[in-house]
């Protein structure tokens, strides 16, 4: 089965976290209503990334969840990985991040899902940060990309 992936950025700090609720959320109930399989790949530096998994879980248990999987893409191993695990549906690190520096590895694993992703969902009000260099990336590959924003 050919899944349909979609990555998840945004800014560290967001001001207006309903306004990212309602605007991400009719998205993807939207994706899972019209996409086989979908996989959602996200990572966990910020109120971005806590909001959008918790809009994630919240839009999967009301749709269903048979259609669709949550996985958080980590640059690096991290303490208390046993919490990452109840809440994901799966945790991985790419490959190419194991001999990466960790001041390198957050742009390396944005890049890695950005490369492995069919749509983009990114949350960039500012023109600076990892969200809009994810962003720009995007961009460049020539990939969908919405901004919520």
């Amino acid at each position: 089965m050919d899944a349909f992936v979609v990555s998840l950025f945004g800014h560290r700090e967001i001001e207006d976290l309903r306004k990212l609720e309602d605007k991400l959320t009719p998205i993807i109930k939207e994706l899972m209503r019209t996409k086989m399989y979908v996989v959602f790949l996200i990572g966990r530096n910020g109120e971005f990334d806590e909001c959008a998994a918790s809009i994630l879980k919240r839009v999967r248990k009301e749709s269903g969840e048979e259609n669709s999987e949550i996985i958080l893409v980590l640059p690096y191993t991290v303490a208390n990985i046993e919490y990452y695990e109840k809440y994901y549906d799966d945790i991985i690190i790419p490959d190419r991040l194991y001999s990466a520096h960790p001041k390198s590895a957050i742009i390396l694993r944005n890049r890695w899902m950005i490369e492995s992703s069919d749509l983009v969902v990114v949350y960039v009000e500012h023109k600076t940060g990892g969200a809009y260099t994810a962003m720009k990336y995007a961009e460049k590959l020539n990939k969908r990309i919405i901004n919520i924003y």
